[in-house]
């Protein structure tokens, strides 16, 4: 003898059951999405990360250069003056170029996880409706 059925309560059970179904398929979906969306975060960092260290042995080594550019500056041939800037312009282009890029992936750090936020966003407005 089935005693939901008799009750009334077999649609309301099987309501529930697709609900809690429908619940854990979403769930494994948005922790599948979370994977993802750490594992571009972790490359992110390392970029950065890199970068960073990029950035400072650069900038050490253009001051260096940008340092002795001048010191050269004022020693007596033209043509030492002429090697030590074009040395120090093409550190400061590099310094530039990777400052650049470290900072272009700075920009990318701040939108870390947003489809999974943006998901868990979604569900609550759809929990909030039902209730």
């Amino acid at each position: 003898m089935n005693w939901l059925s008799l009750l009334g309560l077999d649609a309301f059970a099987a309501r529930w059951r697709a609900n809690v179904i429908e619940g854990a398929i979403a769930a494994e979906d948005r922790v599948a999405l979370a994977r993802l969306e750490w594992r571009d975060q972790k490359q992110r960092l390392r970029q950065l990360l890199v970068l960073t260290i990029v950035v400072a042995g650069l900038t050490v080594v253009a001051l260096t250069m940008l340092s002795m550019a001048v010191l050269v500056h004022f020693w007596d041939t033209p043509h030492r003056l002429l090697a030590a800037w074009l040395v120090a312009g093409a550190w400061v282009l590099g310094w530039a170029g990777a400052l650049a890029a470290l900072v272009s992936v700075m920009r990318c750090m701040g939108n870390g996880f947003a489809l999974t936020r943006q998901e868990l966003a979604q569900d609550w407005r759809d929990i909030k409706e039902r209730l």
